[in-house]
């Protein structure tokens, strides 16, 4: 509980008032967050910042983080490790399905297919086919992704 003061300018009446009061937290702490928006907003306000400084710290414009926040436009891939090293947690759960796993770590990491294809050896646009569904990878090259993210997961 704190407590507001109000001193009264009445030079008959000289006097400070006690009026007590409960601040209410913002109902963003209150329910579970469901978007990237919403788990960006209520860390920010656990933490007593303003969309600036949460801005100044992921490298985006102020601008940016209140269109995050609200849902207005998606996070940026390369804003991805930021947001995550900001929110101090990957607020997006990793997938059991291998491509749906292989698809989540290329986003938390910020990696373009290109960067994913060098990190993995392969060819971008064999990646982009997996990705899309658009080919299935054969048992051999499901048996390298596993291995790769096995690696990668398990190391972080």
């Amino acid at each position: 509980m704190n407590i507001f003061y109000k001193f009264s300018n009445s030079p008959e009446t000289p006097h400070k008032i006690e009026i007590p009061f409960k601040i209410q937290p913002p109902e963003e702490l209150a329910k579970e967050p469901i978007t990237l928006g919403d788990h960006l907003r209520r860390r920010r306000l656990e933490l007593g910042l303003y969309q600036k400084d949460v801005a100044v710290q992921i490298g985006v414009t102020t601008s940016t983080i209140w269109n995050w926040e609200n849902n207005w436009s998606s996070v940026a891939l390369g804003c991805m490790p930021k947001v995550i090293e900001f929110l101090g947690y990957h607020p997006i759960p990793c997938p059991e399905d291998l491509m749906e796993r292989l698809a989540w770590y290329k986003q938390v990491n910020g990696l373009a297919l290109e960067q994913l294809g060098a990190e993995m050896g392969r060819d971008p646009e064999q990646l982009a086919d997996w990705l899309t569904g658009r080919h299935n990878p054969c048992r051999r090259n499901r048996e390298e992704i596993n291995e790769f993210l096995a690696d990668r997961l398990n190391a972080g």
